[in-house]
């Protein structure tokens, strides 16, 4: 049985200390409302349909400060550079801000849907109770208070006297009255974009139509200029004069009301302020910090330096910038204004630090990165001058998982299809710091596995681990990379007979390395056996990037190999993300 709290551990404490404070605000906010003095008469008229609409309402503010911190990527970079010092424990939960993103989101429709369903439930007994008094279901007080409630609701602005019930004319239509307050409409909009940016943001629409993710996504804008706006009109009005008009003792004197009792003077109501725009003000503040900062990155020029077509549909660019630095395995957003003017595509950077250029390794599977291949002139056989590329600007670089392999003695990383790219950037450098004397590096074993899909996905990566093994085994340190590619499909029944014919070679036929391809998929529970066998009592950092099937199959394999004793080896798992 593993050790569960390996990986485990941080990221559950995170979620029950959310949970928890969704939960305080909750319950805080739902016996506030429910209890308090002030709200006697609004209670009146609502019942339990106060408090839950008000407690949600809570809840919302809280997460809609949360909502836009797990997207400031440049805060995120930031933090992980300032926390060099912390556990990994804590530097690995800066690496979930996508799906911590996500959570909230799905948090903010919960509390969205309970929230705007209990108002309109509200609405129409608002509106019952100034048409019909005397038909309405009285939720605490029994059925003599018809008259008190058409004594609440006659109640006008005045001298000596203030409204509570904001429907003002009998026989109003509900839905008509809610959309003349500022409440009314600004609630139907942001609950429409709400809607619209989570149903957009499912991974179908994401893989097979970004574009409409992307421009939808941005309504996110109309949702915080309506959620700011929300509360201004002061719609739950709460009584001002308790101190002259205790209504647990006046209510039933409602008759006797008058300016001149000195005990039960005509009730007071007020609604309260807007309260939203001091939760979400400074998210506000550092997301528009964010977008400067971007903003200021795409004006500075990017040079292409080269293109490069490789098989199986990936595009290689190289380029360069003035004052671009950049670590292992970080990723950059591209932005190509004559494809798109608003569209912004992350991608991994294949390049070490030490070179003198920065690359990148795009996938063709969309229209977008298809109509950046062909501006690039990747089509073409004749070679492109310079001056023909195409306009681009770079955002980034941001700290990603992968920069951590070097706090572990050893690592990891496996990578499938595409997935392989921030590897490229990891081993190229790994090597360049072996090769400088003046550096004493921690890791000292590297495992690195490489599923691919068909044969043409070797061509450009088998190249560096040729030239890296080469390298490695001129200085002695064959040892120290054990590399292990695993070919899932793509060979037909000639190319088997060539595989089986050239069994016997010291290189493999395919991918002309030593280290010879494996035909199927890994056995994981045996590999992960082994690498505890040969480490044990060290701490063990397994990168992954690729698809979400084989991350939950390897984040189950940590757990379970990682050992409860403290003096064994565990196994820390980390996911590239986006």
């Amino acid at each position: 049985m593993g050790d569960w709290l390996v990986n485990e551990g941080p990221k559950w404490l995170i979620l029950v200390l959310w949970f928890g404070i969704n939960i305080g605000l909750f319950v805080g906010y739902f016996l506030f409302y429910h209890q308090g003095t002030q709200f006697y008469y609004l209670r009146l008229l609502l019942g339990h349909g106060l408090a839950w609409a008000r407690a949600p309402a809570a809840c919302l503010n809280f997460n809609c400060m949360l909502i836009l911190l797990p997207v400031c990527r440049n805060l995120i970079s930031y933090l992980r550079g300032s926390c060099g010092c912390c556990r990994r424990s804590i530097r690995r939960q800066l690496d979930k801000n996508i799906t911590f993103h996500r959570a909230v989101a799905y948090m903010i429709c919960l509390h969205t849907a309970i929230h705007f369903g209990a108002h309109c439930y509200n609405l129409e007994l608002l509106v019952a109770a100034q048409t019909d008094p005397y038909n309405l279901p009285f939720f605490f007080y029994g059925n003599d208070t018809e008259g008190l409630i058409s004594k609440l609701t006659s109640l006008q602005d005045g001298v000596n006297s203030t409204y509570i019930n904001p429907i003002r004319l009998s026989n109003s239509d509900a839905i008509i009255e809610g959309l003349k307050t500022v409440a009314g409409v600004t609630g139907v909009v942001i609950t429409l974009a709400l809607i619209v940016m989570v149903s957009s943001s499912t991974e179908v629409i994401r893989r097979s139509y970004f574009e409409v993710f992307w421009y939808t996504h941005h309504l996110f804008i109309v949702f915080f200029i309506g959620l700011v706006l929300h509360g201004i009109g002061g719609i739950v009005r709460g009584q001002t004069n308790i101190d002259v008009h205790n209504p647990e003792e006046c209510f039933r004197r409602y008759l006797e009301w008058s300016p001149d009792d000195a005990t039960c003077k005509i009730p007071q109501f007020q609604g309260g302020g807007a309260q939203t725009w001091k939760w979400v003000l400074f998210p506000m503040i550092l997301y528009i910090a964010e977008r400067c900062i971007r903003f200021y990155r795409s004006q500075q020029k990017v040079v292409i330096t080269k293109v490069v077509k490789h098989p199986s549909k990936v595009l290689e660019l190289q380029m360069k910038k003035r004052g671009f630095q950049m670590m292992a395995g970080q990723y950059i957003f591209i932005h190509c204004p004559s494809i798109s003017r608003l569209e912004w595509h992350p991608f991994t950077l294949t390049s070490a630090p030490q070179e003198d250029h920065f690359s990148v390794h795009i996938r063709i599977v969309g229209d977008w990165t298809g109509a950046l291949s062909k501006a690039c002139g990747a089509e073409e056989p004749e070679f492109q001058d310079a001056w023909k590329m195409p306009q681009i600007a770079v955002d980034g670089p941001f700290g990603t998982a992968s920069e951590d392999i070097f706090r572990y003695q050893v690592g990891v990383l496996v990578g499938a299809g595409i997935g392989v790219t921030p590897f490229a950037s990891v081993l190229k450098y790994i090597w360049y710091q072996y090769c400088n004397p003046d550096i004493t590096l921690k890791l000292k074993k590297v495992y690195f596995y490489w599923i691919c899909p068909d044969t043409l996905s070797f061509e450009w990566f088998a190249d560096l681990l040729q030239s890296l093994e080469n390298q490695m085994l001129e200085r002695g340190m064959g040892d120290f990379l054990n590399y292990n590619i695993y070919l899932t499909r793509g060979w037909d029944a000639n190319q088997a007979k060539n595989i089986i014919l050239h069994e016997e070679e010291n290189s493999d036929v395919i991918t002309g390395l030593q280290q010879k391809t494996h035909y199927g998929r890994p056995h994981w529970d045996q590999i992960f056996s082994n690498i505890a066998q040969s480490h044990t009592g060290v701490s063990v950092g397994v990168f992954f990037c690729g698809p979400k099937g084989l991350s939950s199959t390897l984040h189950h394999m940590c757990n379970q190999h990682s050992s409860s004793d403290p003096r064994g080896v565990h196994f820390h798992y980390n996911k590239e993300n986006f």
